[in-house]
């Protein structure tokens, strides 16, 4: 029996944090089906999630980050031209390209915060391993209509 392959790319910017979102994804895809690719940042992920769809080899590409208000630039413009080009990936290649790019609007550097939002990380993971699998599921019975 062969297993769909999925691509999680994953920003560099705030591991700590973002890398919970990929265990999060293995809560419910065995590592084994994943491929993961670390980019520097966030605006690195579209290029990649484009060329990684284009392959053909996998049911879908995950990608994750988390854009904050570094207060030197306007992060809500990265994070728009991240998800933007994360949706275009998708609709170019026909692969399901899936975001888990998290832009809070009120991210502190502290303990509390980083718990908070890793946590929550852990969990956007596990819902794009629900979106990866059902729209698997959604596509297959279209092809098998």
């Amino acid at each position: 029996m062969t297993h769909t392959r999925y691509a999680f790319i994953k920003a560099n910017w705030h591991a700590d944090i973002v890398d919970r979102a990929l265990e999060g994804f293995h809560d419910l895809i065995a590592p084994e089906q994943v491929d993961v690719f670390d980019v520097p940042g966030a605006f690195e992920m579209p290029l990649l999630a484009r060329d990684l769809a284009s392959t053909g080899r996998y049911g879908a590409v995950v990608a994750a980050a988390l854009v904050v208000d570094g207060g030197i630039y306007r992060h809500d413009f990265v994070a728009q031209a991240v998800v933007d080009g994360l949706m275009r990936a998708g609709l170019d290649s026909g692969v399901p390209v899936l975001s888990v790019s998290l832009t809070p609007h009120q991210y502190q550097d502290t303990a509390h915060h980083n718990a908070v939002f890793a946590a929550h990380f852990a969990q956007k993971g596990r819902e794009a391993a629900e979106a990866a699998l059902a729209i698997g599921r959604t596509r297959a019975a279209l092809n098998a209509a």
